[in-house]
């Protein structure tokens, strides 16, 4: 089921919309990019690069609807909510869970139905800012189910394209990701599964984004060494930061202009420049 500005942090299952506030990350975000993009090109003359390493929602994928569909099913579940009124609240409940949550820490659990357990609260603390009343179980089990399939999300318009061309010099590519247990089988639903050798998410590598644990566990899997793997994500924290602390490059993908990247197929330019 589905993060104030400043506590928000790590990858959610449908993220809120995010304003040019949260995707600069304030000041020291600004300063990161104009003081060390060369930092992240000086082991180019060290190792080759061998792979790419990816974010999934902010960076791949999407879900521009996520109010839409959590209005629809509120609503039939005899909780009646305006998609808009729904859009506002959620941001102001994930700010809220993420300010009370270590970095780092992963939050969806190892057990098979922890992730479950996560989402249930979230929604029922949504509903009771929204003051909706109680959410059902049902309620609940639709909506986790509904963000497991394709017709939930978007694939960005380059996506594919940028993939092929990474593929096509010979790079391997890998996802590392704040993710729950559905990851997998929405990457296949997408049909985005075929072009990666790795994924690796949260939920089973025990650690979120920025700590080493998860970026490490994608090196061991695709066996490279740190400076071997370029990451690309969305946030400067979780990823750039993140990447950068266990010796990998790092990009910063923003589609607002403000990033290494603006899109994936920038990606291939900056490799070629």
């Amino acid at each position: 089921m589905h993060a104030a500005a400043q506590c928000m942090t790590g990858q959610q299952q449908h993220e809120p919309e995010r304003d040019q506030a949260e995707r600069e990350g304030g000041p020291p975000h600004a300063g990161l990019h104009r003081e060390q993009p060369n930092r992240r090109d000086d082991r180019t003359e060290v190792e080759e690069l061998a792979a790419v390493s990816m974010d999934v929602n902010g960076t791949l994928i999407h879900t521009p609807r996520m109010a839409e569909i959590y209005s629809e099913i509120l609503t039939r579940h005899g909780l009646a909510v305006d998609p808009d009124r729904l859009r506002e609240g959620f941001k102001e409940v994930w700010n809220e869970f993420e300010c009370h949550r270590q970095l780092g820490h992963e939050r969806y659990g190892r057990g098979p139905d922890d992730a479950r357990q996560w989402w249930f609260g979230l929604l029922t603390r949504l509903c009771e800012r929204l003051e909706l009343g109680e959410p059902t179980p049902f309620a609940a089990a639709e909506l986790f189910d509904r963000f497991a399939h394709a017709d939930a999300w978007e694939i960005y318009p380059e996506v594919a394209e940028a993939l092929g061309a990474l593929r096509s010099r010979g790079l391997r590519l890998a996802i590392v990701s704040n993710w729950d247990h559905r990851l997998p089988i929405l990457l296949d639903r997408l049909g985005l599964a075929g072009y990666f050798e790795v994924v690796v998410y949260s939920q089973r590598a025990g650690a979120e984004k920025p700590e080493a644990v998860i970026f490490e566990r994608a090196l061991v899997e695709l066996r490279l060494p740190a400076g071997a793997v370029l990451h690309v994500g969305d946030r400067v924290r979780e990823d750039v930061e993140g990447a950068l602390a266990v010796g990998m490059r790092a990009l910063h993908l923003d589609r607002g202009g403000d990033g290494d990247v603006v899109r994936l197929t920038d990606i291939v330019e900056h490799l070629d420049g």
